[in-house]
């Protein structure tokens, strides 16, 4: 249900939930921008509590270092929306859930820019058993269209890692 209303294949899904169950491996999400649409997505298809550990949102500035470790120093310098912060919510989470991969979104979806940051910037932070990585996207269209397509991008860029 939810990934439909994402545009989301829901191939797409458990494809990704698959080749977690493949090779043994469970992933976690940090969510701002999508405020928890990733981690209901993962959820939506039937067995995913064997691979899905749980997921924070922090859509709060102060919650993204307090609960996940989110370095303050980067928060003040770049702000929320920044591929650091990505990589950090990615690591954080990791460790908070006790998963084997961690997933971090940060972006903004508008109408408004943020912190100087224009509407449809987005950043995934990744961070698995060989280390972290990001990728940075800036998506158009209005609020729901951006926040959907970063759950697209999402899990289109985690299936290419779990290859």
């Amino acid at each position: 249900m939810i990934v439909e209303a994402l545009g989301v294949p829901r191939q797409h899904v458990v494809l990704v939930l698959d080749a977690l169950r493949t090779r043994g491996e469970t992933v976690a999400t940090a969510e701002s921008l999508t405020a928890g649409i990733l981690s209901a997505a993962l959820t939506d298809v039937p067995g995913a509590s064997d691979v899905v550990r749980g997921g924070v949102v922090v859509y709060a500035t102060d919650l993204k270092a307090s609960l996940l470790g989110v370095d303050r120093v980067v928060l003040d310098e770049h702000g929320a929306v920044h591929p650091a912060v990505a990589e950090m919510l990615a690591v954080g989470v990791r460790a908070r859930c006790g998963a084997d991969w961690g997933i971090g979104l940060t972006g903004v979806a508008g109408p408004d820019p943020q912190d100087g940051v224009s509407p449809g910037t987005v950043h995934l932070g990744f961070a698995g058993p060989s280390g972290a990585t990001v990728r940075s996207v800036h998506l158009g269209g209005d609020r729901h269209s951006v926040r959907a397509a970063a759950v697209r991008v999402a899990l289109e860029q985690f299936r290419e890692l779990l290859r």
